[in-house]
């Protein structure tokens, strides 16, 4: 797996302060996406035990308050079976921490069952992500005033507890 960049401060992609990973890789291509040089996934640097280390040191301090997965697309099968061991560590290391994941694809038809992004570590990488923020960028339906998201038919799912209940259930933000 490659990635693009790591964001030790970024307060864009989920609540608080994040350390985001930004993967490589990406078969969606939304029209005006805002990170077009992730789609190839030879793109960036190799991810390896020492930027696993990076984000690790990183997350350490009080003030973060969580993992944020973005790219280029985090839940390819490639990019799930290299991101399952950070998160593993995350969690374990960091448990009062939260993950956001942000995917084109949709939980319910791509990420669950037979879904066409599912492989062997998507169902425990999905009870590790507490907030998915779901479905492809549409410049149809952009919408620059909502939050953490970029149109309108992308939702931010609560997504361990939508697993537990068998439903989805929206992250409500005031």
């Amino acid at each position: 797996m490659n990635y693009g960049k790591i964001n030790k401060n970024d307060i864009a992609n989920g609540l608080g302060v994040r350390v985001s990973l930004f993967v490589s890789g990406c078969i969606h291509r939304c029209k005006e996406c805002f990170n077009p040089e992730t789609w190839d996934f030879g793109y960036g640097e190799k991810y390896t035990a020492e930027t696993e280390k990076t984000i690790i040191d990183a997350m350490k301090y009080q003030h973060i308050a969580g993992l944020t997965l973005i790219g280029g697309e985090p839940m390819e099968p490639c990019n799930q079976r290299e991101l399952i061991k950070l998160v593993r560590k995350v969690c374990e290391i960091y448990p009062e921490k939260n993950i956001w994941c942000y995917t084109g694809y949709t939980l319910e038809r791509d990420l669950m069952g037979e879904g066409k992004a599912v492989c062997e570590v998507t169902s425990e990488l999905l009870g590790f992500i507490d907030v998915l923020v779901d479905g492809e960028f549409e410049i149809d339906k952009k919408n620059i005033t909502l939050k953490f998201r970029g149109s309108e038919n992308q939702r931010l799912i609560l997504c361990k507890r939508s697993l537990d209940e068998g439903k989805i259930i929206l992250h409500e933000l005031n």
